[in-house]
């Protein structure tokens, strides 16, 4: 079963010969319960791929289905809420609030959402994920690899159908990047989750289940069900 796919997928910037076209017609699907690693260097589109599949830009042309839903037929403010419930977000920099413990970092999506955390399932992902010793403490007092296991466990803890990782992996030294690579896949399997990781490391891509390659913002490689229109 599919959980992801997009349909002839297109981001152009600006017009005529100074135009950009950051994806080009681009069309995947991305198998529920898979590890995918989008990999390609800087300028190819990854990035630009990974706002679209997330909802946080609108295309040109084309659409993207999340989990049976046509995404770009939501207005902003029920996209917001879709992905907010659907979509888990993993991002290089960490992004989290400097004034709250982890604890508070981790339940904050949930929260906003004016729900309440499943405190079992959270408590798992915490234990799984090796947090349970510093919940009380600030980012700054965390080690970066300590600070994206808690990015990890914030983008678990709303239960999404896809988690979304941006370079994860891109502010960490390689044993790090291991280390938290394989706790990724470890939730993934535990808890059902469906990982898309952009990276420009190939050692890091080689960890997925599958390794999509993207190049001026047209799909290279990654296997039959991803095509260029």
């Amino acid at each position: 079963m599919y959980i992801l796919t997009t349909s002839n997928l297109k981001k152009y910037y600006g017009q005529g010969e100074t135009q950009v076209k950051a994806l080009d017609g681009v069309s995947l699907s991305i198998e529920e319960g898979s590890f995918t690693s989008v990999v390609g260097t800087s300028g190819s589109g990854k990035s630009t791929l990974l706002h679209m599949l997330g909802g946080l830009d609108r295309p040109t042309k084309g659409k993207v289905t999340v989990d049976g839903k046509d995404i770009f037929s939501l207005k902003d403010d029920e996209l917001t809420i879709f992905r907010r419930r659907k979509i888990g977000f993993v991002f290089q920099s960490y992004n989290l609030v400097p004034v709250l413990n982890v604890y508070e970092n981790i339940v904050l999506p949930v929260e906003l959402d004016g729900r309440e955390p499943d405190k079992d399932y959270v408590n798992d992902v915490i234990s799984l994920l090796g947090l349970e010793s510093k919940l009380y403490s600030l980012p700054s007092q965390l080690s970066g690899g300590q600070q994206q296991r808690v990015a990890i466990a914030r983008a678990l803890a709303a239960k999404p159908a896809i988690v979304l990782a941006d370079e994860p992996t891109g502010n960490l030294d390689s044993k790090t990047s291991q280390d938290v690579l394989g706790l990724m896949k470890v939730t993934a399997d535990r808890f059902g989750q469906t990982i898309v990781m952009i990276t420009h490391n190939e050692e890091i891509a080689q960890m997925a289940d599958r390794v999509i390659r993207i190049e001026d913002g047209l799909v290279k490689g990654g296997g039959d069900d991803v095509e260029n229109q």
